[in-house]
This record gives C-alpha cells, sequence and structure tokens, in this order.
C-alpha cells in the first residue's frame, strides 16, 4: 500500500523493512554514533569516515558533508541512507555526517528545518570534533532531505551563518503546487504518488499558510542570491521533478553557480536504490565529483569502495 494508506507507524516499519532488501553497504574506515546540541535537545547524527581518509595525500582534515535524509519529513532514520552516506564519503572522500533530525507527525514545521541548520552551524565551528576541516563544509539531501538541505542554505544566508561550499539536493521537495505538470503526468504509477506527497506535506506542514514559509518551501523564497553554489539532480518520472528543476533556474538566474541534471528514466528516490540502478551509481558519482572539485581535492571520484 501507498504511504498515505498507512498510519505514521506502519509507513516507518515499511522504511524500515525496505532498507534491508539494500544489501550489505559498501565498507568504510568508520562509523560512528553520537550527539550534537540542537534547539530542542541533542541531534542524533552518524559520522561515516571513508576508506583512506587516514592516508589521504589531501594536506589537513577532511572535508565534512553533512547530510538529511529523505523521508517526507516522517519516516527514515540514520540507518536508512546509511549505505548512500557511506558510498557518497568513499566516493567524494568527505566525511559524511548524517543527521537525525525532529520527525513529523510528532514535530511538525519548523522543527526538521531549524534542527537541519543548528546541524549545519554546530559542524562549521566543531567538525574537528569529529576529525573533519570546518572550511570546508557542504550539505545535501534528498527528497525532503533535499529540503532541509536548501533550507538550511537559506538560513546560513539570512542569519550570517557558515559558507557553504555546495549545496546537493536530489529530487528535493521545494514547494507546493501539486497542479503542476509534473505531478499531473507522474501522480500515480511512479513509486512516488501524488496522495503520498499530499500526506507528507498534512503531517509536516498542517496549516496551509506555512506552506509559502520559504524555510519549508524554498521555491517561495523572495530572493535567492547569495546562496551556495548547487547541484540539482531530478528524476525525470518523478512528481517533484518540475520543482527541483524551477528551484535549479531560479538559482542560475540569480548568478548562483548551479548544475541541474535530470536523470530521465529514473524514479523519485532512485538514488538510495544506487545498488540495483547503474544511473543511481551514476549519480553518486556526480555528486561525489562535484563535492571533490567544491573541496578542493584533486583526482576523479573514488568510487563506492573508495578504491577509484
Amino acid at each position: 500500500p501507498t504511504t498515505d494508506q498507512l498510519t505514521v507507524a506502519q509507513a516507518r516499519a515499511q522504511m524500515e523493512v525496505s532498507t534491508r532488501f539494500l544489501g550489505r553497504p559498501p565498507r568504510v574506515l568508520r562509523v560512528e554514533d553520537r550527539m550534537i546540541p540542537g534547539p530542542a535537545g541533542e541531534i542524533p547524527i552518524r559520522v561515516v569516515t571513508p576508506i583512506g581518509a587516514d592516508s589521504s595525500s589531501d594536506p589537513g582534515p577532511p572535508p565534512v558533508l553533512v547530510y538529511f535524509h529523505g523521508g517526507g519529513w516522517v519516516v527514515g532514520d540514520l540507518s536508512s541512507h546509511e549505505s548512500l552516506c557511506r558510498a557518497l564519503a568513499n566516493a567524494s572522500g568527505a566525511i559524511v555526517v548524517s543527521v537525525g533530525y525532529r520527525l513529523a507527525p510528532e514535530h511538525r514545521f519548523p522543527a526538521a528545518a531549524e534542527d537541519a541548520y543548528a546541524a549545519l552551524a554546530w559542524f562549521a565551528e566543531h567538525a574537528t570534533e569529529v576529525g573533519g576541516d570546518p572550511s570546508r563544509v557542504a550539505v545535501c539531501g534528498d527528497s525532503a532531505g533535499g529540503d532541509l538541505a536548501a533550507a538550511a542554505a537559506l538560513m546560513a544566508r539570512d542569519r550570517g551563518g557558515p559558507a557553504l561550499v555546495l549545496q546537493v539536493l536530489a529530487f528535493p521537495v521545494l514547494g507546493f503546487d501539486p497542479e503542476n505538470e509534473s505531478y499531473r503526468l507522474f501522480a500515480e504509477g511512479h513509486y512516488l504518488t501524488r496522495g503520498e506527497m499530499l500526506w507528507f506535506w498534512d503531517q509536516y506542514v498542517p496549516d496551509v499558510n506555512d506552506r509559502r514559509d520559504p524555510y519549508a518551501a524554498p521555491l517561495e523564497a523572495a530572493e535567492v542570491s547569495g546562496l551556495a553554489p548547487a547541484l540539482v539532480i531530478t528524476a525525470g518520472h518523478d512528481v517533484l521533478r518540475d520543482e527541483g528543476e524551477a528551484y535549479a533556474r531560479r538559482l542560475a538566474a540569480a548568478g548562483v553557480p548551479t548544475t541541474l541534471t535530470r536523470y530521465p528514466g529514473m524514479i523519485h528516490s532512485f538514488l538510495r536504490r544506487y545498488p540495483f540502478l547503474n544511473e543511481g551509481k551514476r549519480a553518486v558519482d556526480e555528486i561525489a565529483t562535484a563535492l571533490r572539485r567544491s573541496f578542493g581535492l584533486t583526482g576523479p571520484s573514488r568510487g563506492v569502495d573508495g578504491g577509484g
């Protein structure tokens, strides 16, 4: 059944079961769970240190990628996207830190967005505590996590926060327009349905007036100039395709260095399923290459196993 036909507990259990079918995650140098301070208590994080971090030719500590998992702000956790975070760490050479932000409906907007920014701000000052370089920090997220990555980048600009080297938004939620073309074309039968997205919005931002807040819907931002450079990845058969591409166009028009890549044959969340999809592997490599370039690391992406 689709998520909108389930209870919240059932939806979370469904995500947990699906994670088991992703197979054995890539080997990395080290995985560590810890807590960092947040606006409403401690935030759990999972720190993934890539293969080769202890013998890299790059001078100094490795850069840091702060990752926000997808799941409609309702499902997903540190484990659901660990395999992807490991792959990104190995391929990019960066320490990848997955953030266990507060979930809806127990914690509605702006809880997740505030947690996302708090985590970003913390790493910009304390990355050395996980072995990383606080001067080279990027954000990345998929789906609802893409929304949080974009919101964190907006907050960093608006609040005089850390300077990001890159924001990576993979098939992100960026606005509330369930009547746009991609919502109509792919409303059913393409994995993520229109009904599911409406359900997710109802859990996270039940007040429709709040859905125009740019920290919930970055497409609503009055001004997008001065933001971090962006890589925006969309799936060709995804209800969220058009809003991701609209945001990329806005960023580029405002002078923000932006790369937009549509993966034509893909459905929503194909990146998390990279073990089974060649295009998913290609997207991991594209993200890793963009990160390495932004971090000033030499050489191409090193592959999901860290071996090049």
